[in-house]
Parts: structure tokens; sequence; C-alpha cells
């Protein structure tokens, strides 16, 4: 039986309050291929009183109860792999093998450093006569984005666990149904019932409702700085915590003791992966002024290489942007960056030569780009790389850090020593170097309108928590 119109509250699948549906649609071909129930006031108010008496129990489960649980969840994630991977491609366009080997793997990858931080992490300190105890916050709102469906979950929904926490959790309604999935694959689980629920919703009637609740505890919202912005606010009257991933814009700094070829040509890649849809992609490449012709035509030749098209076929590198509201504003940003006086590299408006529907992006590159651009200030979201080039180090840092983002920043260079000294720099809260493996033990979240608060492990884990002091405990 198909639950795409159904919610997951109190461990059982119900229908919406008030009958609503909003049609899913297939980015590679424009058209809907399923449904989805949207959600209101009453649907949020279900689910937070289930998660509200479930909290009272399950918050005293013990470490070793909480990580079977946890373990259990990855068992059944497993088994259902395949299913998350086939949803997030249909659901958002990203090609089958990416689907599977960066999308569905994200949320296990998640799952299983959740797992090895939370062996070891302690809830407890002795200090003096005082004892310092971490406890779980109570009930979560998490509401996620479309972009990485699976990994914002997975780094929300299981810390949470691990905390002791009880959730809500609101799927983006662009790419819901692999939030369906996981809601079965925490049913099979045995997840007790009312502490994992789910409603699907838009933003204003759903995610909202959730931020304002008075018996929600806590918000972990990923999402645009925008909508951030209004949760913060709703969630502001019940004085909660409220826990943000936004947007950005980050700088990849390309020194001039790095190699250029190999520096420019991995930097394209990392701006246009998953379709350019990653909030902390390298969207501005800095490149020294003297070298900029030829970083140039170092682009041009590594843009032009990635194959657009189907999701469904093998050859395809990019697929689709998930919405028309997406590509409309990449189309837009295109169209600033040529009016504005960027030297237009490769691709620029509409869709590629072999692509007649679809919300299909000419992969993009802009040369001879000042901080002062559009395509340079706003987040385009997109395949869509700004070359701006630099006279000096100083000068580089100093584009770098003007944005009002603060998630990222990456820095190129053959002396690692020179690498550090520049990374200490970054106002960001992650600086790549040298384009590393993928960390999810290392701590993410945003400097300035990038957000606040840190996910994955164990730095997730303790965003879950409350503080409580035992003072006179003894000896």
């Amino acid at each position: 039986m198909s639950h795409h119109l159904q919610f997951f509250i109190d461990g059982q699948w119900v229908d919406p309050v008030k009958p609503a549906v909003l049609d899913v649609i297939d980015p590679s071909t424009e058209e809907a291929y399923t449904q989805i129930s949207l959600g209101s006031e009453g649907d949020v108010n279900k689910a937070v009183a289930a998660a509200k008496a479930a909290f009272a129990s399950f918050s005293l489960w013990s470490k070793d109860e909480r990580m079977a649980l946890l373990k259990r969840i990855l068992e059944v994630y497993n088994e259902r792999f395949e299913d998350i991977a086939q949803a997030v491609s249909q659901e958002m366009g990203a090609p089958l093998s990416f689907a599977r080997d960066s999308q569905a793997a994200a949320g296990r990858g998640h799952m299983e450093s959740t797992i090895a931080a939370f062996e070891t992490y302690e809830f407890s300190e002795k200090r003096g006569s005082t004892m310092v105890v971490k406890e779980p916050i109570g009930v979560c709102a998490l509401i996620t984005p479309w972009n990485w469906p699976l990994n914002q979950i997975v780094c929300k929904v299981a810390p949470a666990i691990a905390a002791g926490c009880t959730v809500v959790l609101k799927p983006s309604e662009i790419a819901p149904i692999s939030g369906v999935i996981f809601a079965e694959v925490m049913e099979a689980a045995g997840t007790p019932k009312g502490v994992f629920n789910m409603v699907q919703g838009n933003g204003p009637d759903v995610g909202q409702i959730m931020a304002g609740h008075p018996d929600v505890d806590m918000v972990s919202f990923t999402g645009s700085t925008r909508a951030g912005i209004i949760v913060a606010k709703t969630a502001a009257d019940t004085v909660k915590r409220v826990a943000q991933e936004l947007g950005g814009k980050s700088a990849n700094i390309i020194l001039p003791d790095a190699d250029l070829q190999q520096a420019v040509t991995d930097g394209v890649a990392g701006c246009f992966g998953n379709s350019g849809q990653s909030c902390d992609a390298p969207t501005r490449m800095l490149v020294p002024a003297d070298r900029h012709d030829e970083a140039l035509a170092i682009a041009k030749t590594a843009a032009e290489t990635f194959v657009v098209g189907d999701p469904r076929s093998d050859e395809t590198m990019l697929g689709p942007v998930v919405s028309q509201v997406q590509f409309d504003k990449i189309q837009r940003l295109i169209e600033a960056g040529i009016a504005e006086g960027a030297v237009l590299v490769t691709g620029g408006p509409g869709r590629p030569e072999n692509l007649n529907r679809g919300y299909y992006i000419r992969p993009t590159v802009f040369g001879n780009v000042s901080n002062d651009m559009t395509i340079a200030r706003e987040e385009i979201f997109g395949p869509v790389l700004s070359i701006l080039p630099y006279k000096d180090e100083e000068e580089a840092v100093s584009i770098a850090n003007d944005t009002v983002y603060g998630l990222a920043a990456y820095i190129q260079s053959g002396e690692i020593g020179h690498a550090r000294k520049v990374a200490a720099r970054m106002r960001a809260g992650s600086v790549y170097i040298n384009y590393p493996d993928w960390d999810t033990f290392a701590p993410f979240g945003g400097y300035k309108q990038s957000g606040n608060g840190r996910e994955y492990a164990d730095w997730a884990i303790h965003d879950f928590l409350e503080i409580k002091g035992i003072v006179g405990y003894g000896d």
C-alpha cells in the first residue's frame, strides 16, 4: 500500500485532518508522477501531542536501548537503500548513480557516524561536588530541504534519537517521497509510537506551525536564509532553541602555489555536483589575476565535459534542477551575469541543445567577475561558476570574506602550511583544503547568515541536549 497521501503519527499511517493534495513533479519531464497530502495545524497538533506523550518514557531509555534502536534503523535503511535511491532520482532529478552513491549513501553515512560517535559519548561529567549532566531537550521539530533529502533527514533524526528526544519531521514538499520511505524505515525498525512522526506540507501551513508550537522545545531547520529568518522569528515567541543550516556563497581560493590545472578542474566539478544544488558548493573561484585567462580556458574545457540529460541514462552526469521555480531563478541570474558585464566562458541561458523539456541548465562558467556583481552575491543553486581574479593574497582573503554568508570556504595550495594560514582567516564554519574527502565526523554549520548550531556525529548530538548542573552532588 502506498503511503504517499498519509502522514506517520503516533506509530500509525493516518489521513490528513483536512484533505488537500499536491502534485509531485518529476523535474526531468515536468510532469506529476504522484501526489502527497498537505498538512495543516490540526495535523501538527496531533504529531506534537504524540511526540510529547512519548517523550516521558523515551527520554528515560538507556543508552544501550537507544543504540539498539539506531542499529535497527540502519539495518532497515540498508534493506530499503535502492528504494530510497530511486525515489530521490525521480523526485529531484538526480542521476541514478549519484542518487545511490551520494544521496542515499549520505543517509547511511550519517547513521553510521552517529552510531560511532554515540558509542563513546558521555552524558555526565563530575566537577568537584557538582555533577554536570546532558539531558534530551524534548520534542524537536525537524524541517528538511529538497536538495540533499536523506542527508538532512538522517543527520537530524539520528542524533535526536541518540540524545533521547522525540521528533516531528517535515520533509520538503518538493522532494517528499524519500521522506515517506524513511518513515517506513522507522516503522519497520520498531521505533516506539510517538518517538518519530512525519507530517508533509509547506512552510507556512506546517513548518511555521511547528516552529511556533508551544510544546516544541527545539527546531532544527535546513533551507534558505530567507525561510530560516521566518522560522527563527516564529520560534522566538516561545523562546525555543533554533539550530539552522542556511544558505552559502562559498569562495574557492586557488593560491599561486597550487596546481592550477588540477585545482580549476576539480573546482568546476565541486561547483557542478548535484547540478549545483548544494549550499556549500564552491561557487566563487578566486584565481591569481595574472593567470585568469589560463584559468578560464581550463574551466571551459572542464565544464564542457559534463553530460546533461535523463537521470535514468548511464551517461548522464548532471540531471535537471528540481523545479520550475529554481529553473527560472537560475535563468534570471545567468542573464544578470551577462547584463552586468561578466565574461560568458561557456554555457548561458536556456536548456542544453538536445533537451526541449525538463528543468535542465547548461553548465555555465563566467569569468572576470567582480564581487559586487549579482552572480557573486546571490546564491544561484545551479551549475553556474563565477571566476574572480585577485591581485594578491590579502585581496583574495578580503573577497572571500566579503559575503553575508559563512557556510564554507575552500583553499587550494601546494604547501599545506600556507593553506592552513589562509584557512585560519576564513570566516566560515567549514574550510576544505585541497578538496578532501567528505568527513561526516567534522562539524557542519555556518557563520553569519549561514546559520547557527552544528551538525554531524557528536556535534549534532550535543545540539539536541540540555545541560543541567546538580550542585552539591557529593563525592
